[in-house]
């Protein structure tokens, strides 16, 4: 009688693995079907970000109605083994396809969006990468201008910027970026400030206090730094000058400040022009300009942080973009005539 039972349970137990293997292979096959008939479809557009997992891409197709069931799609993808092939873009896909016909499109990116690829060179200007970016054709140069106000972006490094014109000015990071074809400007903008946002890091904003300085000073720093250095080498050691001439409240007469004032750049700057009468002449005005000349590199940024420990006070540049240092005007002086010899 037990072993009668014993086996009653076993076939009991057997019906119901069964049964759930019938009801789950529905339950599968079901998902895979197409959310809308053909003729009732809609086409919607899908960013997949880089990075994505599996299981958020899924979440992002069904909450735009494009796949029945996101565990379904999940499943799918990693028992055919497409889970890490998936390319990351946009794409226009309707939901009148399966999962699998959805899968070859996100796999194959043949339904890809035009992806535009782009460089902002470290020491670029605001008025250079304004026209960097109008001229990708993406969007206009006016609608780039119209996207340059800060109240639009919530960063809390813009809280710190003082109310100035040109008030973006050094924080559109120099780095190459994606964008989409149809990207509007004030993504654009937002992508760039969003990497100064990640470089500029909590490390970094704990090493300006240490210095006494404000986010934007560092910048404003940084943006010199960057336009006088041609060399990596020595950008700590230009740094360090700029210091040593603030700490003895001597004018930091960076030939960069004056000619961010020029609407032509020049190989050599004329005494008339260390005569412009504006605050970020720093050949007559004391301390640092009212804000950034350029957009810094981290490593024009890292040496406004870090500078070299050096007693330099001067320097001047050579025809191989190279520079000789000095730490008294006498030394300036004589470094400048042997060089003329």
């Amino acid at each position: 009688m037990k072993v009668k039972l014993k086996f009653n349970i076993f076939r009991f137990l057997f019906f119901c693995f069964l049964l759930s293997l019938a009801a789950g292979y529905f339950y599968y096959n079901t998902g895979l079907k197409a959310v809308s008939s053909t003729g009732n479809a809609v086409e919607r557009q899908i960013i997949i970000p880089k990075g994505s997992s599996v299981k958020s891409i899924a979440k992002i197709l069904e909450q735009e109605n494009i796949i029945k069931d996101s565990i379904v799609f999940e499943l799918y993808c990693k028992i055919n083994k497409k889970a890490d092939k998936i390319k990351a873009g946009k794409y226009s896909i309707d939901n009148s396809l399966e999962v699998p016909e959805i899968v070859e499109v996100i796999v194959s990116g043949k339904a890809l969006v035009d992806i535009m690829k782009f460089t902002i060179p470290e020491g670029y200007n605001l008025d250079q990468i304004v026209e960097k970016l109008g001229s990708l054709g993406v969007v206009s140069i006016e609608d780039i201008q119209a996207a340059l106000e800060p109240e639009s972006y919530e960063y809390d490094f813009i809280g710190q910027i003082p109310d100035r014109e040109m008030s973006l000015e050094g924080y559109l990071f120099p780095d190459t970026y994606e964008i989409y074809k149809d990207t509007r400007a004030e993504i654009i903008i937002d992508k760039l400030l969003e990497r100064f946002d990640e470089v500029f890091t909590e490390e970094y904003r704990d090493r300006a206090k240490e210095l006494n300085m404000t986010i934007d000073q560092v910048i404003t720093l940084a943006s010199i730094i960057e336009r006088e250095a041609k060399l990596d080498s020595e950008r700590k050691t230009i740094s360090a000058i700029f210091h040593n001439r603030l700490e003895k409240n001597m004018m930091l007469q960076s030939c960069a400040t004056v000619q961010y004032l020029l609407k032509e750049q020049k190989e050599v700057l004329t005494y008339k022009d260390l005569e412009i009468e504006s605050p970020y002449n720093t050949y007559k005005n004391m301390g640092l300009p009212p804000g950034p000349i350029a957009s810094p590199g981290l490593k024009a940024i890292e040496a406004a942080l870090y500078p070299e420990e050096a007693e330099y006070l001067y320097f001047f540049a050579k025809d191989d973009g190279s520079h000789v240092f000095s730490r008294t005007y006498n030394e300036h002086i004589n470094a400048q005539n042997k060089l003329k010899k």
